[in-house]
Formats: structure tokens, C-alpha cells, sequence
């Protein structure tokens, strides 16, 4: 079968068949994407507002979902009353501290040297100890029992450089170990022959700067010592008995005298 090219309808399917061909075999061109435009970060400004300008592209949902605010929290934040934004618009996504700058670091401060702390001085107190005459054995010192003569009353301190020793003496004041460096110090005493103490022997305390503090030690004559003490003045007479025994006297006298005048009646 023959095509006559020069009948116009011929001629025109010819066309159509050629130009059909030719974009069969051209190659297919993809249509372009549509590129959205980057989110820059925004920072805080001077006064902590934190402004994103809208970029080519932007709705508020994509805004909200990349910088984490809903799109209710922009609508209040920028009085807006519906999705309608505009290139270059300004949105206040919230308010943050001011960037600052980070501190670029220093030399090094040179350390001052310590100085060594002076040792604090201690103080000085007294300690004043009695050894006394317990008559009552009550192990109570009243004002009127008075030191016992010979015995013996020792203080020592823990660290070792105070120790003293003196004799007890009559009378009614205490012996006082005065000007003693502030320390724990052992206070003891030891009882004459001949008695026995009717309190502990042996005390520790602290004494501080300042102090002040008596300690009395009580003893007592024993059952022996009492028997040896020598009898009162007056051949071992008691006055009381004395008079006692002159009233009697009288009130004899005074019988008999009765008694005669009653015989003679």
C-alpha cells in the first residue's frame, strides 16, 4: 500500500506520526520539587525576646512543629487571629535570657601563702583542796570542821608539768594551788594515821582559764585515835554534872533540915 504524501490528510498523519516519535524519544524531564526554604535558629535578643523572621515557605504548623510551640501559644503571643503569615513577618516564639558572651579565661591568680597560726596561750586557774574533820561522818564539810594536821594532798596535771605535794595543816581554810595552767588534773590525798575517810580519796577534773574550784576531802578519827584523845580539862568532870550533883546536894541538906523539925514536933 502506497501513502500519497501529497493528499493533505496524508500528509498530516504523517506529521502527527513523526512528532510523536521524536517525543518518544527525547528523555523525560521530572518536574522540579518544591524546595523549602532552611529555618535559621533563633537566639535571644538583648531584652530576652526570642524573634523568628518568616522565611519563603513557612506556615505557622511548620513553625510550630520545628521550633516547639503550639500554634496557639504564636497565635497568642503575636495577636494573631488566624494562619495567615507573610514573608519577612516578625514572630515572637517566647522570651529567654540574653546570649552572652562566653568569658575568654584568665591568667591564673597566684595563691597567698598561709601564714602560721600562733598557738593560743592557755590560761591559768586555781584549785584550792581541804582535808577535813568529818565528826559527823556525814561526808558533808560544815564551816566548823577544820583540816586534819599531817596529811597529805597531791596535785598532777595529764601533761605532766604540774605535780605538787603539800602537808595539811589545822585550821579552817583550804591549801590553794594557784596559777595553774588550764588542764585536766588529778587531785588526791592521803589520810593520816589513825583515820579513816569517809569520802573518795582521789578526784579528775578540767580546769579551765579562770576557774576557781574547791574540793574538800572528808576523814574521820577511827574507834583507837578516839580512845587516845585526850579528856576534857577539869579531872574529866562535865560542869553539867557539877552542878547537877551541888543541887542534889542542897536539896539533901534541906531534907534533913525538914526532917528535924519534924521530929522535934
Amino acid at each position: 500500500m502506497r501513502i500519497n504524501l501529497r493528499h493533505p490528510l496524508h500528509l498530516t498523519l504523517s506529521l502527527l506520526i513523526i512528532f510523536l516519535l521524536a517525543r518518544l524519544g527525547s528523555p523525560t524531564l521530572a518536574a522540579p520539587s518544591l524546595q523549602m526554604t532552611p529555618f535559621p535558629t533563633p537566639t535571644p535578643g538583648p531584652d530576652g525576646r526570642i524573634v523568628y523572621i518568616v522565611q519563603p515557605g513557612d506556615t505557622l504548623l511548620r513553625i510550630s512543629l520545628i521550633s516547639g510551640v503550639s500554634v496557639e501559644e504564636l497565635r497568642g503571643l503575636n495577636n494573631l487571629v488566624g494562619d495567615n503569615i507573610v514573608v519577612g513577618q516578625p514572630l515572637l516564639l517566647g522570651l529567654g535570657g540574653p546570649s552572652l558572651p562566653s568569658p575568654s579565661p584568665g591568667p591564673s591568680p597566684t595563691p597567698t601563702p598561709l601564714l602560721p597560726t600562733p598557738s593560743p596561750k592557755p590560761g591559768l586557774g586555781n584549785l584550792c583542796v581541804i582535808l577535813y574533820n568529818d565528826r559527823n561522818g556525814d561526808s558533808l564539810r560544815q564551816e566548823e570542821e577544820p583540816s586534819i594536821l599531817g596529811g597529805a594532798i597531791s596535785v598532777n596535771n595529764r601533761s605532766g608539768s604540774v605535780s605538787l605535794t603539800v602537808q595539811t595543816e589545822s585550821g579552817l581554810e583550804p591549801h590553794c594551788f594557784t596559777d595553774l595552767p588550764e588542764d585536766t588534773y588529778t587531785v588526791s590525798v592521803a589520810v593520816p594515821e589513825g583515820y579513816n575517810p569517809t569520802t573518795v580519796t582521789n578526784y579528775t577534773l578540767r580546769l579551765l582559764a579562770g576557774d576557781e574550784t574547791y574540793i574538800d576531802f572528808g576523814a574521820q578519827p577511827n574507834s583507837e585515835t578516839a580512845a587516845e584523845s585526850p579528856a576534857p580539862a577539869g579531872g574529866g568532870r562535865s560542869p553539867l554534872l557539877g552542878l547537877l550533883g551541888g543541887l542534889l546536894l542542897v536539896a539533901g541538906i534541906g531534907l534533913a533540915i525538914y526532917a528535924g523539925l519534924l521530929l522535934r514536933r
